[in-house]
């Protein structure tokens, strides 16, 4: 079975992609929002392209038709997404997907697609976005982990190097880092933090 690399990267635009992978990012996710389908379709190839010389696996948010027809292995859907997703297509075409949940329901109904992992967030509060679900806690990771079993857990949102311990020994498999870095004073500089503090946490 596919395990996820402890730090999940994800990043806004292939510009952002450029900068951090070829640090030792192993795991980016690109999360494209409000463009053209021309200019969509350009930053999910350069990104292919960069993860593929780097030895890091992309995964594609949303976008997952055009993953599919760019030749990309991988896409996250959330729960909006995966109603008009085309599971059996993905599938067909050998494109893993990753399952966003915050609910018990959202989880039993992500877990039964056999996704490559389901996320759950936001396990502390975020700034990035405004949210339904308030902060899910450690507790929540727990619950997952034990739902979830073999399925990999990722953990989002809130996240800092200094909860990782936390976070892990919760059960998550994996940290998906935004606002952390994204806000950063020097992306470059707290990315490489990130990847150093994964790596100590995850041994």
């Amino acid at each position: 079975m596919w395990r996820p690399d402890p730090f999940y990267l994800i990043v806004a635009d292939a510009d952002a992609l450029g900068r951090l992978v070829p640090l030792g990012v192993r795991l980016v996710q690109l999360r494209l929002k409000d463009q053209p389908e021309a200019e969509t379709r350009r930053q999910i190839g350069l990104s292919r392209d960069i993860c593929a010389a780097h030895g890091a696996q992309l995964v594609v948010n949303d976008h997952w038709q055009a993953a599919l027809d760019l030749g990309c292995d991988f896409v996250h859907l959330g729960q909006e997404d995966m109603d008009s997703a085309d599971f059996t297509a993905l599938r067909r075409g050998g494109v893993r997907f990753g399952l966003s949940t915050h609910d018990e329901a959202e989880l039993d109904r992500a877990l039964a697609l056999a996704p490559a992992y389901v996320a759950l967030g936001p396990v502390y509060p975020t700034l990035l976005k405004k949210m339904k679900w308030g902060p899910q806690g450690l507790d929540r990771v727990r619950r997952w982990k034990a739902a979830a079993g073999a399925t990999p857990l990722v953990g989002i949102g809130g996240l800092t190097p200094e909860r990782l311990p936390g976070l892990f020994a919760a059960g998550a498999d994996s940290a998906a880092v935004v606002t952390d870095i994204q806000q950063a004073a020097d992306p470059v500089a707290r990315c490489r933090e990130w990847i150093l503090a994964t790596r100590e946490c995850a041994v």
